[in-house]
């Protein structure tokens, strides 16, 4: 990635399972990148998700082909593949200090999550080492209250570190679209086209026949 000559090029990075990605993912990377005049947003697909029990999330090479397909038409946004290459779970502090040393010290960047994401950061993998490496970037959600004054004496230096934006409330979780799947609901209008064509293409998400049978007779 080309740094533009003359000042600090800004990098916004969105990391996810995205399983499957959807709307809400893609909102909240459009409008840090508007609030905060970023030149790019990388979407960085977690290769091994270090939250999550292995074999209950779907196989990297579909989760990577449907960030692909829901980014294409955007220039402003990219793929980074930068977890295949790390050993070991897939760690933010790992993945920021990896994409530092490949884009080298004239890029500055954005960790964007979701205001529920930051209620819990304390139980990430080194919380203070991510605000040295990067700022982070907070979409407010509803039904997340955060005390950032008291989150702030465990990680000192964080409202610093540290911008809100407002974003429209689109309360999709990819969870959720997964059991709508299971149950023969539509996901229409929650990601986009794309996406649910290869979801229904590829029969993503249907390991229980029995609640899919039972959302078709409703």
């Amino acid at each position: 990635m080309a740094v533009k000559a003359g000042r600090v090029t800004r990098i916004g990075i969105l990391g996810g399972t995205f399983d499957p990605i959807h709307y809400g993912h893609l909102v909240i990377a459009e409008d840090a990148r508007v609030y905060l005049h970023l030149d790019k947003v990388l979407f960085v697909p977690a290769y091994q998700p270090p939250h999550k029990a292995q074999g209950s999330y779907s196989p990297f090479a579909h989760r990577l082909r449907m960030v692909e397909l829901a980014l294409a038409g955007n220039r402003h946004f990219a793929l980074s593949l930068i977890e295949t290459r790390l050993p070991g779970p897939s760690y933010t502090t790992d993945t920021i200090q990896a994409l530092q040393a490949e884009l080298g010290p004239d890029v500055e960047l954005y960790f964007i999550m979701g205001m529920d994401s930051l209620a819990n950061i304390l139980s990430w993998h080194q919380p203070a080492e991510i605000l040295r490496l990067c700022r982070i970037v907070v979409a407010e959600r509803a039904g997340y209250q955060v005390n950032i004054a008291a989150l702030e004496e465990s990680l000192p230096g964080l409202r610093e570190r540290m911008a809100l934006i407002d974003t429209p409330e689109l309360s999709i979780s990819s969870t959720d679209l997964q059991r709508r799947v299971r149950c023969g609901l539509s996901i229409r209008y929650q990601t986009p086209p794309v996406i649910e064509r290869y979801i229904r293409r590829h029969k993503l998400y249907l390991d229980d026949s029995s609640d899919a049978e039972q959302g078709r007779q409703r």
